[in-house]
Order: C-alpha cells, then structure tokens, then sequence
C-alpha cells in the first residue's frame, strides 16, 4: 500500500503502544489545536514513530502518505508546532496535540486548514431534507436532546 508507514517495533512505551487503534496502515488521526484559543489547526497523521517523537522532542512529527516520510512541521515552513500537551481520545483512535503555532498551520499559508471552506456557519439553521426540520442544535432532529 502506498500510504502506509514504514512497519517497525514501536517506540513508545508499552502501556500508550498497547491502547492505540491504528488504521489498517498503522496511523492515527492528530489533531492540531491552539493550546490558548482552542483554534483546530490542523489534521495530519501518526504512527508510533511519530508520536513517539513527537513526546519526546515537543515538536509535532508527521507522517507524510504522499511522500511516505516523517515531517517535522516548520523545518521546511518556518511555521512551528511548539507541544503543550498530547492526548488520546476515548477510543484511543485519534491523538489530540495541543501546540503553540508559529505562523501558519496550513500548507496553503493559511492560519487553519479549516477556515476557507465553511460548510455550515455557525449560528444558521439547515434544513433537514428527510424530516423537513430546522436543525439548529447539533442534535438533527432540533429537539434538545433528542439523539443523545
């Protein structure tokens, strides 16, 4: 497979090593946000390796599916990834890195990936096309509650 990572012992310690879920292709989902603001950054990929140095260098690593390499966000950009902390979710399937961002996150100079392209802002209804109710409330039906 062409995106997967390089396979190897991992590096991390045994009791992190032994709670991931990792994708058929050994990586996780990390998720970069502002430690201060909560700003979501970004999204890029681990395996062990990665999140391994990641821990230990308080910089994020990546792994690059399209060049199939480890990137350490800012050497080539200038546009750092300073840690503050890293965690796992409750399925131990994504990583959650909050950082302190020197410039740019995106690779397209951009503050956050995920700002050009809203799909839904916040504050404004949609409509349901199945049950034809305004769903304002993240919940989709627009009861309170109603899908938890």
């Amino acid at each position: 497979m062409t995106s997967s990572s390089p396979r190897r012992p991992s590096p991390l310690a045994p009791e992190i090593a032994d709670r991931l879920k990792r994708s058929a292709d050994g990586l996780l989902p990390a998720i970069a946000q502002q430690y201060d603001t909560g700003e979501v950054l970004m999204l890029g990929w681990m395996d062990d390796e990665a999140l391994h140095r990641t821990l230990t260098t308080g910089r994020c690593t990546y792994w690059s599916r399209s060049r199939r390499e480890y990137w350490v966000k800012g050497d080539t950009s200038g546009h750092f990834q300073w840690v503050k902390s890293v965690a796992l979710d409750c399925d131990a399937d994504t990583v959650l890195v909050k950082v302190d961002q020197v410039g740019a996150a995106c690779h397209t100079g951009a503050r956050t990936c995920f700002d050009a392209d809203v799909l839904l802002a916040e504050g404004t209804a949609r409509t349901d096309s199945t049950a034809g109710t305004a769903r304002t409330d993240g919940t989709g039906t627009g009861a309170p509650g109603a899908d938890q």
